[in-house]
């Protein structure tokens, strides 16, 4: 199982975070803030990681940005 709280998945939800509100922005669109990283994590690899949470909000807001970018 991959590292929940791996830079690399963080930087790349960043990522795409920034070009989603920037296309949204070239748009005229406004969408909803993106979920904020978890603060409270332990390390210690628990069933049911913040960061599961985090990864799950972001998927969906991820998925919601992308319909309201939808050209009408």
């Amino acid at each position: 199982m991959a590292d929940l709280c791996a830079p690399a998945s963080r930087e790349v939800w960043q990522l795409l975070f920034t070009a989603l509100q920037q296309r949204a922005r070239d748009m005229g669109v406004t969408l909803r803030r993106p979920p904020p990283e978890p603060t409270t994590c332990c390390g210690r690899g628990c069933n049911g990681c913040v960061w599961e949470g985090f990864y799950s909000a972001a998927a969906y807001w991820r998925e919601e940005a992308l319909l309201e970018l939808q050209p009408q």
